[in-house]
Parts: C-alpha cells; sequence; structure tokens
C-alpha cells in the first residue's frame, strides 16, 4: 500500500470510530448513500469522487480489461447486492472504483422490510448481520432510476447488474410469477439479471433453492428474458444467487439445474444464518442481535469452498461470480485462482471506507486480468 492510500485510509478510519459506528448501522447507511447522491447530482460531483479516490475517469480507461457476462470490466471487484437497493447511486459508486456495482434486491412490489433495528455490526469481527427483509421501493421504482442513468453516456456502458427477489406477500407457489414480472420491467436497463433465492430474511425464501421449487422459478424469468433479447437485440445474461448454507450435495444439484435450464452461471454466496465458533463478538451481544444474515471474513472460508465445488461442476463457459468476506487484493487473487470470473465485495466497504474498492483495484493492477 502506498503512502497516498494510507493517508485515504486513516481518516475513514477515525471518522468510522468515532463517528459512524456510533451510528445506528442503517442510519450510517443511509447518510452515505445521501452523500453519494449529493455527490453524483451536484455538476462536475462524480470528477470530483474520482479524484479524491484517484479512480480513473470510465469514458478513457485504458486499464486492462477482462470480457465477462456480455460487458468489459476494468476491475474484477464489483460491489454485491444490498448497498443501492433502489438504484441511486451506481454511477457514484462506479466513481469509487468499483468495476460493476449490483443493485437491488428489489422486489415486484413495494415493502418496507423486517422492523427496526435490522443491521448490526459486529465490529470485533468486522462483520454485520441484516435482517432487512428485502426493504425497497419495488421494481417500477428501480426502473425508473435505472432509465435516467442509462440516459448518459457514462450509463450507457456502465456494468450495473440488478437483483430480483420474492415480494414478502406473494405465496411461494406464486414465485415464478413474481420473480417474472420484475425481470420484465427491469431486463431493459439490467447488464445482467441475478435471481436471489437465498436471503435467509424473508421467509421461506431459501426453501426455493430445492431444485424443484427452483426450476419453474429460473424457467419464468429466463422466458421473459428470451422476449426482452428479442427487443434489445443484446444478451442479457440471468444468474442465481445461492446460501453458503446449502449441503454440498444440494450445491450440485443447484448447478446441475442451472446447467439444464441455461443460466449464464451463479453467484456465490448470500450471507449465512450460522454463527460460527470463530466469531470474536461476545455470544451475549449475537444473543441479543438475534436472527439474521451474517457476512464478513468470516465467511470467506465457506465461500471458497462453495466456489471451488461449483466450479469443478459447472461448465466452463458458465460464470461465477465469488462473493463473502472478500476484504484485500489477496482475496481477490485468491477467489480469481479457484476459479471465479468476478468477485464481489460489501461488509468490506464499512469498515475500510469509500476508499476501498480504487485501493484494491490499483493494488491489483492489471494482473488479475493477465
Amino acid at each position: 500500500m502506498t503512502t497516498d492510500d494510507t493517508s485515504r485510509r486513516g481518516p475513514y478510519e477515525t471518522l468510522f470510530r468515532r463517528g459512524l459506528s456510533r451510528l445506528d448501522a442503517e442510519q450510517a447507511h443511509r447518510l452515505t448513500v445521501s452523500s453519494l447522491r449529493a455527490a453524483q447530482n451536484l455538476p462536475g460531483g462524480r470528477r470530483l469522487l474520482r479524484a479524491a479516490f484517484a479512480t480513473p475517469d470510465p469514458l478513457h480507461d485504458h486499464r486492462p480489461a477482462r470480457h465477462v457476462l456480455g460487458a468489459d470490466h476494468h476491475s474484477p471487484l464489483g460491489l454485491a447486492a444490498g448497498f443501492d437497493k433502489d438504484g441511486e447511486v451506481p454511477l457514484a459508486l462506479l466513481d469509487l472504483g468499483f468495476g460493476h456495482v449490483e443493485v437491488g434486491t428489489v422486489t415486484a412490489k413495494p415493502q418496507p422490510g423486517n422492523p427496526r433495528p435490522r443491521s448490526f455490526r459486529l465490529i470485533p469481527d468486522r462483520a454485520l448481520i441484516n435482517r432487512m427483509g428485502f426493504n425497497n421501493h419495488g421494481a417500477e421504482a428501480l426502473a425508473r432510476h435505472l432509465a435516467a442513468a442509462r440516459r448518459t453516456e457514462r450509463g450507457q456502458r456502465a456494468v450495473i447488474g440488478v437483483n430480483i427477489g420474492k415480494s414478502k406477500v406473494t405465496p411461494l407457489e406464486d414465485a415464478a410469477e413474481d420473480y417474472r414480472f420484475s425481470a420484465r420491467l427491469l431486463a431493459p436497463y439490467a447488464s445482467y439479471l441475478a435471481i436471489n433465492v437465498s436471503s435467509p430474511n424473508t421467509p421461506g425464501l431459501r426453501d426455493l433453492q430445492g431444485v424443484d421449487m427452483l426450476r419453474p422459478v429460473l424457467e419464468a424469468v429466463l422466458d421473459e428474458v428470451s422476449r426482452a433479447r428479442r427487443r434489445l437485440r443484446r444478451e442479457l445474461p440471468v444468474l442465481v444467487k445461492i446460501s453458503p448454507d446449502l449441503h454440498d450435495e444440494d450445491l450440485r444439484a443447484v448447478a446441475a439445474l442451472a446447467t439444464d435450464v441455461g443460466l449464464s452461471g451463479v453467484i456465490a454466496t448470500n450471507t449465512t444464518i450460522a454463527r460460527p465458533a470463530s466469531l470474536r463478538t461476545e455470544p451475549e451481544r449475537l444473543e441479543t442481535i438475534g436472527a439474521g444474515g451474517l457476512s464478513g471474513p468470516v465467511l470467506a472460508e465457506r465461500s471458497l469452498e462453495v466456489l471451488r465445488l461449483l466450479r469443478a461442476e459447472l461448465p466452463g463457459e458458465a460464470a461465477i461470480i465469488s462473493c463473502g468476506g472478500v476484504t484485500t487484493a489477496a482475496d481477490v487473487r485468491a477467489r480469481l485462482a479457484a476459479g471465479a470470473d468476478l468477485v464481489q465485495g460489501y461488509t468490506a466497504m464499512i469498515y475500510e471506507g469509500p476508499g476501498w474498492p480504487g485501493r484494491l483495484a490499483r493494488e491489483l493492477g492489471g494482473e488479475a486480468w493477465a
């Protein structure tokens, strides 16, 4: 790490320790999104963001690129779903140095999510527990936001994935049509679609990972995307996002189904409901927090295991986006070496700050794509 990088990171650590960590985690998140939105809407604001975090102008980026999922990526590291649920600031997030941004999870119907508090930091573990419950303004609102972003020159080139989930009020037996509705609205603006059936925070959702229930969901989205392709005259990859808590045989079954129906790939993994013994946070604190999905470095080992298993099971042309416990450039290199095509993070940015994606991109340089 250069001295310049250290100087950018140091002030954030102080800000986090003395300010942000004392705020409710969700309140701090909204403050961050509001700040990025202000920068995005200010004349010259996004240029200032790139200058502040030493990221290249995306319209004149001469770094090596790899073609994955129908798009050129100048950095292997993208932002996982969950940060920008409603697609408010995807271009500002790309200006921080991410190679791609996945917005959502969004549902067909607007919904408030679970009661607050619903997001909790585990500071000794640099981890997070959330039970947000897919709080979002619905697929129609996201479509409007993405349509506005795509009208700009930068937006037309931006790699923005869209993560879709099931509305809480929709019965499981109607899940396929619920996903189909979101796919229909959002396909015109998505670089790829991710089908989320693995969040632990919507009752019954993870039951959809069973192949008998998963197949009609995948087929409904693929059917809708096939119709969209004919209108858009471009490819639109579809992936499924899975849980790290699936047993290995279930992972193999999902991989076989993904291959059978013709998915473009898999995102592995979502958060975990497990509470590993290696956690340093006090058990009493964990008991007080209660249910929710755990993310952060503690997830890295299982996420890497799932990646290796899937790479062995999926055909070579199927893409894998590896997510879970990614913090350092070494973590990114390890995922790529194990067969990932792209890598995603989210929780690390809470602890490392907005300079994190650009710093990792610089540390990786062109070597990740060599």
